[in-house]
C-alpha cells in the first residue's frame, strides 16, 4: 500500500470516506485528517469514491458516528470493511420524523 484510499474525519468515527474506488478484498489504508493516524481495513465489498467504509463492527439500532457526531442509525449489522450506505444506514439528515 503506497497511499491512502480513505479519510477519517475525527478520531473515534465509525467510518472512513473513500477518496478512490475500493475493490472487494482489497487491503486499504486510511488516515485520520487531524492526527495522521493510520487505519488498515480489508474491504468486504466494492466501495465507490465518496462512500463510507466501516472501521468497526456496528450492531443494528446503534448510532453511526462520522465527523465526531451521530449521523444516523444502523439498520443492519455492519462488519469492519463493509460498505456503509442507504442499504444499512438511515441517515439523521433526512429523518424528519417519518
Amino acid at each position: 500500500m503506497s497511499s491512502h484510499k480513505f479519510l477519517v474525519h475525527e478520531d473515534g468515527d465509525h467510518v472512513g470516506v473513500a477518496v478512490a474506488d475500493i475493490k472487494t478484498g482489497e487491503q486499504v489504508m486510511g488516515i485520520e485528517i487531524h492526527s495522521g493516524k493510520e487505519y488498515h481495513v480489508k474491504a468486504n465489498y466494492d466501495i465507490p469514491l465518496g462512500h463510507k467504509i466501516a472501521l468497526t463492527d456496528i450492531k443494528a439500532g446503534a448510532s453511526l458516528i462520522k465527523y465526531g457526531e451521530n449521523v444516523g442509525t444502523v439498520t443492519k449489522d455492519i462488519k469492519v470493511g463493509d460498505w456503509v450506505h442507504t442499504h444499512n444506514l438511515k441517515t439523521a439528515r433526512w429523518d424528519y420524523g417519518n
